[in-house]
């Protein structure tokens, strides 16, 4: 049976992808949420005039002619304007962000002004306007802030506090389980048996999940016991995605792609032409969309990378990731068989610019310190020919937060 390419794998899963809905969450538990609608200013900002400096407010025919003397007749503080309007040949005292007062049309610095008691005497040339904001210089109300698909931060929350909004419109997180399987595993500080290891890939995956903006649930460790993996897999029926990892092979233990059959979960595909991560397979049941990943952590984490990633984004209405940038090579590497491989590299930079991604030595899937270490995934096609160091190359990086 020819195996399926990722390309079509991928295709197939967000064809299914659905969008989820949205809920209205605070302002101050909105960062990392993504927004459902474009969120629009409530009102001009600055709402009024407001001096931009510390300093004199005035009628700038007054000080045409230098110096200039103007008798001092109160003091504009931000949050506390001053309610009275200006005549000719006074000044009123104001400091950054005050409203600019009624019949002021500039602001003289405080540095080039003498004040002796309630008369001022300016000194220098200021051109008319000057040191004043504009009403709605900022942003005008109606202007789109933040639009739709953003996944907010922290200058983004600014924003739109600024913008009067105290709530805000976000998509709903997607909820995605996690299945463990494997007798051979155990949680990391647990007692663990001569024969066992430490299960490292719920924690991974998990971690992915929520950095793709994701909720999360763990479903543990399951014994390979078939109907323990089929009850567990029935237990994340509410949820909108189901990893499982481990046992999605045809070994003597493998019970994950039975289970889920018995489970009631279609399988669209299983098997992908790619390294690592051959025996991915991918289901349905109803609303729950079901990645089945292999055991071996680099393969899971590569297949979140290339399948799980674009499929939440797709959930949350964010735009669809940018597609392989391009790098150089930093070591000769060899012809490529039929499966697309996804080779663990580091990212630099060389003297003249350019970017340089070179290979781990070893590409074993086992290694979670390679792949911890690395900064991006070389891309090679199938059939790929042998690629000489200073060749270009596509890169896949990693998400924030990866």
């Amino acid at each position: 049976m020819a195996l399926l390419a990722v390309s079509e794998a991928l295709e197939r899963i967000l064809a299914v992808a659905r969008v989820m809905g949205a809920e209205t969450v605070k302002l101050s538990e909105a960062l990392g949420r993504i927004t459902a609608t474009d969120i629009k200013a409530k009102h001009n900002q600055p709402p009024f005039q407001a001096s931009a400096m510390d300093g004199y407010a005035v009628m700038h025919d007054d000080i045409a002619t230098l110096p200039s003397s103007l008798k001092l007749i109160g003091v504009a503080a931000a949050g506390h304007g001053f309610k009275g309007a200006l005549k000719h040949g006074q000044a009123v005292r104001i400091l950054t962000g005050a409203p600019l007062l009624k019949g002021a049309d500039t602001v003289v610095i405080q540095e080039n002004v003498t004040a002796v008691g309630n008369q001022i005497t300016v000194n220098e040339i200021t051109t008319r306007g000057r040191n004043i904001r504009a009403l709605g210089l900022d942003f005008a109300k109606g202007t789109v802030l933040v639009r739709a698909g953003t996944k907010l931060g922290a200058r983004d929350i600014g924003l739109l506090a600024s913008g009067d909004h105290a709530m805000i419109r976000v998509r709903m997180k997607p909820r995605v389980a996690i299945l463990t399987t494997g007798d051979e595993l155990a949680l990391p500080g647990a007692k663990r048996r001569a024969d066992q290891i430490n299960s490292s890939n719920s924690f991974a995956l998990a971690a992915f999940a929520k950095a793709c903006g994701a909720e999360v649930i763990d479903l543990g460790i399951i014994n390979d016991d078939l109907t323990a993996i089929t009850e567990a897999i029935n237990r994340a029926s509410k949820s909108d995605v189901l990893i499982t990892t481990g046992g999605a092979s045809v070994g003597d233990h493998d019970f994950v792609q039975e289970a889920l059959r018995r489970a009631g979960v279609k399988i669209d595909f299983w098997k992908i032409a790619m390294r690592p991560g051959k025996p991915f397979m991918f289901g349905t049941k109803g609303k729950l969309r079901v990645l089945g990943l292999p055991g071996n952590p680099v393969a899971a984490m590569v297949c979140v990378q290339l399948f799980l990633k674009p499929m939440l984004e797709t959930m949350l209405g964010i735009a669809a990731s940018p597609t392989p940038t391009m790098a150089r090579l930093g070591a000769d590497i060899g012809a490529n068989d039929q499966r697309q491989d996804y080779l663990r590299a580091i990212l630099s930079v060389s003297e003249d610019g350019a970017r340089i991604a070179t290979p781990a030595p070893k590409q074993d899937s086992s290694m979670q310190r390679v792949m911890q270490t690395a900064t991006c995934l070389i891309v090679r096609d199938a059939f790929a020919m042998p690629a000489k160091i200073g060749s270009l190359v596509p890169i896949l990086l990693f998400p924030d937060g990866v």
